[in-house]
């Protein structure tokens, strides 16, 4: 798990968002307000969604961000953060305190370099790479 997370506001633009994700080397960012995270933005939530549909990069984040805010605790292991990648077809995935604040994020890239047993790392992208 990364525990050094970038954030972005819901406010800032598209472009911001599409600056950090290329400066920091990430695609995705936890969308937070009032210190919660409310939803997520991705590289492919602006190629796709934002510029596919002619919406330019003074685009505010919350017009194109996933509302829907999925995690994992820090307390679960990795086959049950590996698991829920698979099932939920991402690539990356917030990591929440008892609080649910945010700690961290963890990717597939994360399990691949520090898993022993590698069949966590495999189940998880065979159920992203699904149609």
């Amino acid at each position: 798990m990364s525990g050094d997370v970038q954030v972005i506001g819901p406010e800032a633009t598209l472009q911001d968002a599409a600056v950090l994700m290329r400066d920091q080397g990430f695609g995705m960012l936890p969308v937070v307000e009032n210190d919660r995270m409310i939803g997520a933005v991705t590289d492919r939530d602006i190629a796709v969604r934002a510029v596919a549909e002619g919406l330019g990069g003074n685009t505010r984040v919350r017009d194109t961000m996933s509302n829907e805010v999925i995690w994992c605790y820090e307390s679960d292991t990795v086959e049950i953060a590996a698991d829920m990648m698979g099932k939920l077809q991402v690539r990356r995935l917030p990591v929440v305190n008892s609080e649910k604040r945010l700690v961290g994020i963890v990717s597939l890239g994360d399990f691949a370099v520090s898993a022993d047993d590698f069949q966590c790392t495999a189940d998880a992208l065979l159920g992203i790479s699904q149609p």
